[in-house]
């Protein structure tokens, strides 16, 4: 006889019974869910579409913000990576953002999405808000701290991925 192991994050509620704490532990974090997927879906589509931003020099740009953060960030050498080509890097910044919102928010390899989303939030609190002083006014540090939750869990309820794991595990006839 083979055992598998569960996957899904449900309890099991062999009695039937499901109290509104088990009820809530299950919905716990879709509502973080909710807020950095429309959040992240946001600020992709913020850079997108702002002129401004999308260029190497100016007012605004992501060339000219890179420039003003370099010798109070973490990590000069990442910053000097993004000067070579800021332009590219603001798409490759605002394309992720799309990415892991969209992700986060429909629940679709949800884990990889809030993986993706620490990452962003993780360099930029390097990058652009490590010279924050007290450190809790740069948002990027609660960002990343928010995704971690996330990472760990993944998406359980109202996600594809709930979905798909609920069909395979009616195709297996059991729990897989």
């Amino acid at each position: 006889m083979t055992h598998g192991i569960r996957t899904d994050t449900q309890p099991p509620y062999l009695d039937g019974d499901r109290n509104w704490r088990d009820t809530a532990t299950r919905y716990a974090l879709l509502p973080l869910r909710v807020f950095l997927g429309v959040t992240f879906i946001y600020a992709g589509l913020d850079k997108l579409t702002n002129s401004a931003f999308m260029k190497s020099s100016g007012a605004g740009s992501i060339g000219e913000t890179m420039r003003a953060v370099r010798d109070s960030s973490a990590i000069p050498a990442l910053v000097d990576l993004s000067l070579k080509n800021p332009v590219g890097f603001g798409y490759a910044i605002a394309l992720g953002e799309l990415a892991v919102g969209i992700g986060t928010l429909i629940g679709l390899l949800a884990r990889l999405a809030a993986l993706g989303g620490a990452l962003i939030s993780l360099s930029l609190w390097l990058t652009v808000s490590w010279a924050n002083s007290p450190y809790y006014y740069g948002n990027d540090l609660a960002y990343l701290m928010a995704w971690l939750p996330l990472v760990l869990a993944g998406a359980s309820v109202f996600s594809l991925d709930a979905a798909l794991r609920a069909r395979r595990r009616q195709r297996s006839g059991g729990y897989r």
